[in-house]
């Protein structure tokens, strides 16, 4: 697709329309898990893969914040991972930057997905607060939403990978006790990182937490350790 001049909410979510795919939406149901009472209850699909999402921002990047806010707005799934690239790529193109971080920090709420704050927590809140005060992280952590923790833990992948690690796993104790799958996860994703780069500072952490946390996290965190030390730390003989 070639860049194209600015366009509205309305029409790049026509445009997106014209991309659907029932079959894949019908998967994606339950992918997400938008029963009644899941997390994504309610969620709507139209089909749409990432290859034609990311494509779709590119050439839309220019939109305006604000067009792109309404885009957020929608109840379509894919919609709101579209507004997101589009934030991602204009924030990485230095369009903006302060004015995406805000957008994405007042719509926390329309980022209401795992796979919405993956794909751009790391890549605009922890940019932008890579040289700045951090605290609003340990907000987010402790928040109620369960999406504001997640954003919070995510957006420290942009610090593992400049070898800082204090962040993280100053969040990563704040998320603990956290009562959710989904941020058992995360962590453990994040410690993980962590121990891609400095296996020591992984294993000191582990060492304090690892009978209190969850134990999906610990598995997680503990992935790619060679398999005695894994089954020493699932044991608690480490």
């Amino acid at each position: 697709m070639t860049k194209v001049a600015p366009a509205t909410a309305k029409h790049l979510i026509a445009l997106m329309k014209q991309h659907a795919d029932p079959d894949r939406a019908s998967s994606s149901l339950r992918f997400f898990k938008n029963g009644k009472g899941e997390y994504g209850e309610g969620d709507q699909f139209i089909g749409l893969s990432m290859p034609v999402l990311r494509k779709l921002a590119r050439a839309h990047q220019d939109m305006s914040l604000d067009e792109v806010e309404q885009v957020l707005e929608s109840a379509i799934h894919e919609a709101r991972v579209l507004a997101l690239l589009i934030m991602v790529a204009r924030f990485q193109a230095g369009k903006e930057p302060e004015a995406v971080y805000q957008l994405y920090l007042r719509c926390t709420d329309r980022i209401n997905n795992w796979d919405l704050v993956d794909c751009s927590a790391h890549l605009i809140v922890g940019p932008w607060l890579w040289r700045r005060n951090k605290d609003i992280l340990v907000d987010l952590a402790r928040s109620a939403s369960l999406w504001e923790r997640r954003i919070a833990i995510l957006a420290t992948l942009h610090f593992i990978r400049q070898h800082q690690f204090k962040v993280t796993l100053n969040i990563a104790r704040l998320l603990l006790q956290d009562t959710e799958d989904l941020i058992h996860k995360a962590v453990g994703w994040m410690l993980r990182e962590v121990g891609n780069r400095d296996i020591v500072v992984e294993e000191q952490f582990l060492s304090r937490h690892y009978r209190d946390m969850p134990r999906t996290m610990l598995r997680y965190a503990i992935e790619k350790f060679p398999q005695p030390r894994r089954k020493a730390y699932l044991t608690g003989k480490v």
